[in-house]
């Protein structure tokens, strides 16, 4: 097999590949566009709601495992699990504590895969990439500083601003390990993730006036960012197993 042949066959897997990932990822998108169809700002908090809000997740979950097999049940297949937890909670105002929680443990699994072998940048740190790391560590304490007098006026105040602060922490160290990545799927997953964020707590701590399609922002930009990490992980472990079979020929 010559150069040329080389070449067309690598386009070919490659064509077959995507093919392949986007029919793994089709159960999701169905289960999305359920949600937004069904979801309206009078739904009532219900068992029925908590599972169509948190099937995405779960099948971006079914789609990462069955690509990536075991290797990501501790990263991001963990990673949605405890998102979709989260996304149960949030449908109940009274377990927001308990939602956040759950989506901070999956930032910290996110994190940790971030971090692992697959996932090594292609070139050393640059100058830009430590200015992003700045910017999002001001970013994250402006944040906190803005919503502190509005976490003060919560009922829950001893409990919910310092979990807050944590929780902001540790989404912050998910999206600069995103940045170190280099991977573009995962570092704009990892920013999505903060803006349905940045907005959720904006409407849910009173900061801004309710605003007739926030939650679609919400829901809109947090699929996205789970939608993005998801196939950034798919990806990482594809070329991962290409560069082997290289060092092996």
């Amino acid at each position: 097999m010559d150069i040329f042949e080389t070449d067309a066959y690598d386009r070919r897997q490659r064509r077959n590949t995507s093919r392949a990932l986007l029919f793994s990822l089709t159960p999701f998108f169905l289960a999305s566009a359920v949600y937004f169809y069904l979801w309206t700002p009078d739904s009532p908090a219900s068992i029925i709601l908590a599972g169509v809000k948190s099937a995405p997740a779960l099948l971006l979950a079914v789609a990462v495992l069955s690509w990536n097999g075991g290797q990501s049940v501790l990263g991001v297949v963990g990673g949605l699990v405890l998102s979709a937890v989260g996304d149960c909670c949030l449908v109940w105002p009274e377990l927001f504590l308990h939602g956040m929680a759950a989506f901070a443990l999956a930032h910290l699994l996110y994190s940790v895969t971030f971090l692992s072998s697959r996932y090594e940048p292609y070139s050393s740190s640059s100058s830009w990439t430590g200015l992003l790391y700045l910017i999002l560590v001001v970013i994250a304490g402006g944040v906190y500083t803005y919503l502190f007098p509005f976490l003060q006026k919560n009922p829950n105040s001893d409990l919910i601003t310092p979990a807050v602060g944590v929780y902001i922490v540790l989404i912050t160290i998910m999206a600069i390990l995103a940045i170190r990545t280099r991977r573009a799927f995962t570092l704009l997953g990892s920013l999505s993730f903060m803006v349905s964020d940045l907005v959720l707590a904006l409407q849910e701590f009173k900061v801004t006036a309710s605003v007739e399609y926030s939650n679609t922002v919400v829901m809109v930009t947090y699929y996205l960012a789970q939608l993005l990490i998801s196939v950034g992980d798919m990806r990482a472990v594809e070329n991962k197993n290409d560069f082997e079979k290289w060092k092996r020929s």
